[in-house]
């Protein structure tokens, strides 16, 4: 039973069927496959081959029919289908029963991934730590550097940076300089463990990080949208965090990153695109704003209809309640500020907190009333005791400037200063140029 057929060495048609076994990865028809490289045959669970090519093909078109929206490793490459529908259980079963390791490795890979895109990201960096020995005992280096992505992502969203630097600097090593090794769902692998690398560094102001999301953003040009909108988004989705300027660089990369998404029918890509290129207008003092919050408007109202990743909504309402501050509407920045804060200590969210935090406290300041100041000081040691990894600094450096604020506001000239200048170092040490440029406006009393 043999799925590519021939009078060829047993080793000429078992390398074809493992080319054919990529494929029906790259597909997604994925869900109890293996190849037997003494038969030479594609087979699936208890040993039952695939008798041809066109059978092949038969089996990939009935199983995204039957499955595709239930896919929980789907999740790796899209944020599509509600939780409940995700089947995982039922392949975490069914994969124990065949002793398919690889399977429940890409099905638990993509839950992973799935659960963070929902924002359950203390549940999913717990799973993530299971599922990277899982991967890992399967043996396929391939396959390493291919599913990694779900657990590294998981690890960065719920602030355990350190631990996403060695899995993001794991599948590098293993890619070994080849850009599409692992391509089992995502078109280069190395690319994305590149920007990954760079996204940690960033969180904990290590050096190197803009020249990873660089490269990252050069070598996924080559490959499909995901690749090139994801790149685009660890390296401008930092923005909030005060670590880029939106500048013509930006717009450039984000424009195309855009244009590229467009033209493919897929929600994720789309609504990751609007999200990255949305924040870039609304970072700059120039007519685009407004089309600016438009872009992110669409992209929330697709994580909304949870076909799009959840991430979305705290970095959206957090420049909607900065623009409300903005036009004074004080009330409405602070309790929609609040809202978000509240949400972020919930689920675990770490990388958007300090943005959020930041408007609140900024608000409550500017607003003046009864408590106000006292509510702030609050928040503010509420975000200090939150526990990180060591040299996280994505909570650091908004906490210096906006203890800062407090200072100046309670008149003390040399609290304002030192912590002023703190905030001005810090910065200025981790290369974030937004933060740098704030620094060097700030003045106290």
């Amino acid at each position: 039973m043999r799925c590519l057929r021939g009078a060829d060495s047993n080793e000429a048609r078992t390398g074809r069927v493992q080319a054919g076994y990529s494929a029906l990865r790259r597909c997604g028809a994925l869900h109890g496959y293996g190849v037997d490289p003494g038969a030479g045959t594609i087979t699936r669970n208890h040993g039952r081959g695939l008798r041809s090519v066109g059978s092949c093909r038969a089996a990939v078109r009935r199983y995204r029919r039957q499955v595709h929206w239930r896919r929980p490793y789907g999740a790796v490459r899209g944020a599509g289908g509600a939780i409940a529908d995700a089947g995982f259980d039922e392949l975490r079963d069914l994969t124990a029963e065949a002793g398919d390791k690889p399977s429940l490795a890409i099905g638990m890979a993509g839950w992973v991934c799935l659960l963070a895109f929902r924002g359950r990201y203390l549940e999913s960096s717990r799973l993530a730590s299971e599922c990277v020995d899982l991967i890992e005992s399967v043996g396929d280096s391939a396959m390493t550097v291919g599913l990694l992505y779900g657990p590294t992502y998981a690890k960065y969203q719920a602030g355990e940076v350190v631990e996403g630097l060695r899995l993001a600097q794991r599948r590098i090593d293993l890619a070994a300089g080849d850009l599409a090794k692992g391509d089992l769902i995502l078109g280069s692998p190395l690319a994305l463990g590149i920007s990954e690398r760079g996204a940690a560094r960033c969180c904990l102001g290590i050096s190197g990080w803009m020249e990873d999301f660089d490269n990252a953003i050069a070598m996924a040009r080559g490959f499909d949208a995901t690749t090139r909108v994801i790149a685009n988004w660890f390296k401008y989705g930092t923005i909030p965090n005060g670590t880029l300027l939106a500048d013509s660089g930006a717009l450039q990369d984000t424009a195309e990153a855009l244009q590229v998404a467009e033209q493919c029918a897929d929600d994720f890509n789309l609504g990751l695109a609007q999200l990255t290129r949305g924040l870039v207008l609304v970072h700059r003092d120039d007519a685009n704003r407004e089309a600016g919050f438009e872009l992110m408007a669409s992209a929330r109202e697709k994580a909304v209809q949870e076909r799009f990743t959840f991430v979305a909504l705290p970095i959206v309402d957090t420049q909607t309640a900065k623009e409300k501050a903005r036009i004074g509407d004080l009330d409405g920045a602070i309790a929609l500020s609040q809202a978000i804060v509240d949400g972020q200590f919930d689920t675990g969210e770490m990388i958007y907190r300090g943005p959020a935090v930041t408007v609140l406290v900024e608000s409550l300041l500017q607003r003046g009333a009864a408590g106000d100041v006292q509510t702030a000081q609050e928040v503010i040691d509420r975000l200090a005791a939150v526990p990180t990894d060591p040299g996280f600094v994505l909570h650091e450096i908004p906490l210096l400037r906006l203890r800062a604020l407090v200072a100046r506001q309670g008149g003390d000239q040399t609290g304002c200063r030192d912590w002023v200048e703190r905030y001005r170092a810090t910065a200025t040490a981790c290369g974030f140029q937004g933060h740098m440029a704030i620094a060097e406006a700030m003045t106290c009393p």
